[in-house]
């Protein structure tokens, strides 16, 4: 599939500004004939009209104003790399290239991967050209930008500073470049394309398959892709726009750019294998628990801190696990084959406390309650795709708190 161009993309934001062909050549500093030609070379690659080509000027088409807005989106994240080179402009002579001149796909790409591998072969490989070309692009970024964009390591070569500022706008309007499609076969009924779905522990075990199912159910052409990364890996994909939206526990203070959406509040269980002690005890207290090994989750964990607090605001020794993991299948080994216990959201062991191998100890922590729910980027316009399985998780959240009830 044709890749769609920034240069043309640019062309025709241009165009749709000025409201027609001619009326742009002057802002664009081209001949007419170029202009029409690039939003022609736009419309064939997208297959739709952008324009609709009328005596008092062209006026966008649906599809065109869908476009214009990701284009819009592209413009400032590449806006923002540009401004800030020409800040640090320092060496006298050096100059910043326009803005057009940051609107190449291919210098932007090869900037992305080099900033992940810091190896020029490696890039030239994965994008099938020589390693010249490879290096030529950045040369070409570099002298757009008036300054280094990487400098050469032990490590290989590593964004600088500014670079690596610059590299998650280029990944961020490389993204918004990639939902085009999606959006124009949206606009025919069609979902198409992946969603990239930050996962943290709560959210994959029940939430998340529930909604892909329903969604694949509907829309069988949309693919999806779970990261399961800690958290803080999880926001820079997210800012970068190489992931959708997080879903799992919320955090009290998110990051600046951020924005959260709650779908419903949790709290942590106290849960240990069916045929423990303790399993048919009723009013368990926390000193009950003192002889039984722990197997909890990392101390940086939010379940593993609400727990903690429970400890703490009555004056008890914090809980000192045998096993420390974040891995949900080892800790299930780890409760069927013994006496241990774990403090966790009942949903994470849903299906094993369904078919009655676990169960939740009579000990409620209220105290514990905390929001699971979504995080996207702020001000970030989503897909088609993601912004359906966004809407299955407000049902199935909504269906679990159903059955909770």
């Amino acid at each position: 599939m044709e890749t769609v161009s920034l240069h043309h993309l640019h062309v025709f934001a241009g165009v749709a500004a000025a409201g027609g062909v001619r009326r742009s050549s002057e802002t664009l500093h081209r001949a007419s004939s170029a202009i029409a030609r690039s939003v022609g070379a736009l419309e064939q690659t997208l297959g739709v009209a952008l324009f609709e080509r009328k005596g008092r000027g062209m006026l966008l088409t649906r599809a065109g104003e869908i476009v214009l807005e990701r284009a819009r989106h592209i413009e400032a994240a590449l806006r923002e790399v540009r401004d800030e080179a020409v800040r640090l402009r320092t060496r006298p002579g050096v100059t910043v290239a326009s803005l057009e001149a940051l609107h190449n796909e291919r210098r932007l790409e090869v900037a992305v991967m080099l900033a992940e591998v810091h190896h020029m072969p490696s890039v030239a490989a994965s994008v099938g050209v020589s390693q010249s070309a490879v290096s030529q692009a950045i040369a070409r970024l570099e002298d757009a930008l008036g300054q280094p964009v990487f400098t050469r390591t032990a490590r290989g070569m590593v964004p600088t500073d500014a670079g690596s500022r610059w590299v998650v706008r280029f990944e961020r309007a490389l993204a918004e470049l990639r939902h085009i499609r999606a959006d124009i076969a949206a606009l025919q009924g069609v979902l198409e394309g992946a969603v990239t779905i930050g996962a943290l522990p709560l959210g994959r075990t029940l939430l998340l398959p529930m909604a892909i199912a329903d969604v694949h159910h509907r829309h069988p052409r949309l693919r999806f892709r779970s990261l399961e990364s800690p958290y803080e890996e999880l926001t820079g994909g997210l800012l970068s726009g190489r992931i959708d939206f997080i879903l799992g526990a919320l955090r009290p203070h998110p990051s600046q750019g951020l924005a959260t959406e709650i779908l419903f509040d949790d709290r942590i269980a106290l849960i240990v294998r069916a045929s423990h002690p303790l399993a048919r005890r009723k009013q368990v207290t926390l000193a009950d628990l003192e002889p039984y090994p722990w197997v909890l989750s990392r101390a940086a964990s939010p379940s593993r801190q609400a727990l903690d607090g429970v400890f703490r605001s009555r004056g008890l020794a914090l809980p000192q696990p045998l096993v420390e993991t974040g891995d949900l299948a080892l800790v299930r080994g780890l409760l069927l084959q013994g006496d241990l216990v774990t403090a966790l959201s009942a949903h994470q062991l849903h299906h094993e406390i369904e078919a009655g191998w676990l169960v939740e100890l009579d000990l409620p922590l209220s105290d514990t309650a905390r929001s699971i729910g979504i995080t996207t980027r702020a001000g970030a316009r989503l897909s088609p795709g993601a912004d359906a399985l966004i809407a299955a998780l407000r049902q199935a959240s909504q269906s679990m708190e159903t059955r909770v009830r």
